[in-house]
């Protein structure tokens, strides 16, 4: 008989937080009185909470010893310090801006390098990055491959750009007109897919040609690291770190949210290769953020993201942060509920147009089945779909992305296998009396990132 080889969490649990335990009546209370938003739910309301991975991880003993060694100062912080020297040495990018979360970032290198008129490239848009280019006078065009809107294709590397697509964007507009090409590691929007090392060496070869910058959106960059090392050819040997400077190297610079992979609850940053591009950061980011060397950060913040950045590279680390998302996956999967495939880095993403193919797209299956899973037992995802894609700034009318989405995202290191075994009973619970659900209609709608603060009602 073959043996079985299982895997548990690399670290114990040294203190504990106790979870509201609530009855369904309770529950539809409370998601009536959010508008059927997830996002408006109360934190005490929740059970087990997948809205985000962003800033939601748990922080390890050395991080939190770091804490203690906050340097307060105004300017020069020795924290700052620690922090670039973590920057340039795992990443290796230049010179470091550090900010509040990952959005200032993208405000500033939107503000600095977009003019009116200019056209932004990317692998899938995500909802901030898109926002702060078109604020700045930019259009955001798609180029991923198709196989990225297909929740059913198994393609390895979904995050990979279309390199015909990029091109026909240049010799359309020309190279003057695309300031950066937006590359993600991983893909949100498209489940958390990964980009390959040779996908990204083509594009930088074509951008190189025509003088055009990448500039990474890093912030799951050891998740995709890992899914190189597992399936491109050539990586198995490689390590996490050295894959993550491979990637770095083939950019110009980089926005980064370090509430995702470098474990922190706050903080992000700006990295650049670009001494003039560096320059005008570091002077805006104390009219946005705070002084150059905090960026609207504490240090306690600052040291807490550089020891942070070292952790998320480990490789235990990191099979068990994505083994925990594969293991609630594979469940799902047993059981036939449609997900995005493979199974991403940082969530499983329910395929709503499948579970709830008898509600139209414009009554926001997606939103909907957010909220029953909520209902069944207490567990918070996230809408990924038109709600989500929000209006064409031109028209005014809904967007209606090709993925319909929910996301159910793992925080690092904070539930056990347990909680995923209660959550894929629950989403089969849901999936089981999917024909009696019904759609929703929006009954207000913020003007910017409206998934945030949207409310709805039953149709």
């Amino acid at each position: 008989m073959k043996s079985r080889s299982s895997w548990a969490e690399p670290y114990k649990i040294k203190m504990v937080e106790l979870l509201k335990m609530t009855t369904l009546q309770q529950r539809k209370k409370a998601i009536a009185a959010a508008g059927y938003n997830t996002f408006l739910l109360k934190s005490e309301d929740v059970y087990i909470d997948l809205l985000t991975d962003s800033g939601t991880s748990a922080m390890s003993d050395i991080q939190w010893a770091g804490m203690m060694r906050g340097d307060e100062a105004y300017a020069g912080s020795r924290n700052y310090y620690n922090l670039e020297k973590a920057v340039k040495e795992t990443y290796g990018y230049a010179y470091l801006v550090p900010t509040h979360q990952g959005r200032g970032a993208e405000h500033l290198i939107s503000t600095i390098l977009i003019k009116k008129g200019d056209i932004i490239p990317g692998n899938m848009y995500f909802t901030t990055t898109r926002l702060h280019q078109e604020l700045a006078g930019g259009q955001f065009r798609d180029i991923i491959i198709d196989e990225a809107h297909d929740p059913a294709s198994l393609h390895p590397f979904k995050g990979n750009v279309d390199l015909e697509k990029l091109e026909k964007l240049i010799r359309q507009h020309g190279a003057e007109k695309i300031p950066y090409v937006c590359i993600a590691t991983t893909v949100n929007m498209a489940g958390g897919q990964p980009i390959s090392i040779d996908n990204l060496r083509q594009v930088r070869e074509l951008t190189a040609r025509h003088g055009i910058r990448i500039i990474h959106d890093m912030t799951r960059v050891a998740e995709n690291a890992y899914f190189i090392q597992q399936r491109e050819p050539g990586y198995k040997r490689k390590s996490i770190a050295r894959i993550v400077r491979e990637i770095c190297d083939l950019t110009d610079g980089a926005t980064m949210s370090a509430k995702k992979d470098a474990l922190v609850n706050i903080g992000g940053f700006l990295a650049l290769n670009d001494w003039d591009v560096f320059e005008e950061a570091r002077n805006l980011v104390v009219v946005y953020e705070g002084l150059h060397t905090y960026g609207g950060l504490a240090g306690r913040d600052m040291e807490a993201m550089a020891i942070g950045i070292r952790e998320s590279i480990d490789q235990n680390h990191i099979h068990a942060r994505v083994g925990q998302v594969e293991y609630l996956g594979q469940q799902l999967i047993d059981a036939g509920i449609p997900i995005v495939q493979p199974i991403g880095s940082h969530g499983v993403f329910l395929d709503a147009s499948q579970i709830l193919p008898h509600i139209p797209q414009d009554q926001f299956p997606a939103q909907t089945l957010a909220a029953h899973l909520y209902m069944d037992a207490g567990i918070r995802a996230m809408e990924r779909g038109v709600v989500s894609a929000g209006r064409d700034p031109k028209t005014g009318k809904h967007r209606y992305p090709k993925l319909e989405l929910v996301r159910l995202t793992i925080p690092r290191r904070v539930y056990t296998q347990a909680h995923m075994d209660v959550i894929a009973e629950s989403v089969m619970r849901v999936y089981n009396r999917r024909s009696q659900i019904k759609g929703m209609k929006m009954v207000y709608e913020p003007t910017y990132l409206r998934f945030f603060q949207a409310r709805f009602e039953p149709v």
